[in-house]
């Protein structure tokens, strides 16, 4: 099936014309493309007022399945390539709140190439039951940066297993690379994240591992995450942060024998806030 896009489709901006929580919505398609040079106008500016979501733990927001309203939601995908896709939510998209650019779930063997993203949450997010997926050339700016997460807030789902971000720029974005769980949450995997050859300007955490997410006032902060973290790499990420603190809070253990875990730098110059475990090298 092939979607050609040649003019300007524009949302209405009276959230009651949806019956659903879609503006324009793919399911149970196999071999879609989406081409053309045409634009989809959201105007979502006009429903940011009502988002609820940053102060109320049960929300609800308005979502585009593959394009939309507000992100690009991919999900359950087998097989999908998403090249030179532009996705620039206005001048004020630094203040757009939850609008992901793209956001993927329960989906497989993802490309995401080429493409250039501003908006006020995160750029790319990738929730539960992803594998495979490779984010090649995205230029990221403004927004939250490039997240794995939250994770572990609701039961049964499915793990995080094999993601690539590679070769990709983030400039004037809250986070950089970020992977983030929920506080108190159910069990669930996280492995084989690699992340390699990027460049950061004026990021305010460049790289942050977070497993007491939680956005909202009311939250037990006294139990853990039970999201397990593994075989995570960091390689090859340069630029300016736009904070003092280089890594936070951080505890990890070596799962082998009994010798403790270790850190090791190479052309790194920063400084470490509360408890690190191992020792920092910085």
């Amino acid at each position: 099936m092939v979607f050609q896009v040649k003019g300007r489709v524009v949302a209405p901006t009276d959230l009651s014309a949806f019956p659903s929580s879609s503006w324009i919505s793919f399911n149970h398609i196999d071999g879609l493309v989406v081409a053309g040079r045409g634009r989809f106008d959201g105007r979502g500016a006009s429903a940011w007022p009502y988002n609820q979501c940053p102060k109320k733990f049960d929300c609800k927001l308005l979502r585009l399945h593959i394009v939309g309203r507000q992100q690009v939601l991919p999900h359950n995908c087998l097989c999908l390539r998403q090249h030179q896709v532009p996705l620039h939510k206005n001048k004020r998209a630094g203040n757009s709140p939850n609008t992901d650019g793209i956001h993927i779930g329960s989906s497989s063997n993802i490309e995401i190439l080429e493409s250039a993203i501003a908006t006020g949450d995160d750029c790319i997010s990738l929730g539960e039951g992803v594998a495979n997926v490779t984010i090649s050339k995205v230029f990221c700016g403004p927004g939250h940066g490039i997240s794995v997460g939250s994770l572990g807030r609701y039961q049964h789902q499915q793990d995080v297993v094999g993601v690539t971000v590679r070769n990709c720029t983030l400039t004037g974005t809250s986070n950089g690379v970020r992977i983030k769980t929920w506080m108190d949450s159910f069990v669930l995997s996280v492995r084989g994240l690699v992340f390699d050859d990027l460049v950061m300007t004026d990021v305010y955490n460049p790289i942050i591992i977070d497993q007491e997410y939680c956005p909202y006032i009311s939250c037990d902060r006294q139990a853990p995450s039970r999201v397990k973290i593994s075989e995570v790499k960091f390689r090859n990420i340069r630029g300016v942060s736009a904070s003092k603190v280089a890594l936070g809070n951080i505890n990890l253990q070596y799962s082998g024998d009994d010798a403790p875990a270790t850190s090791s730098c190479s052309n790194v110059v920063g400084t470490t806030l509360g408890s690190v475990v191992p020792a920092s090298c910085l």
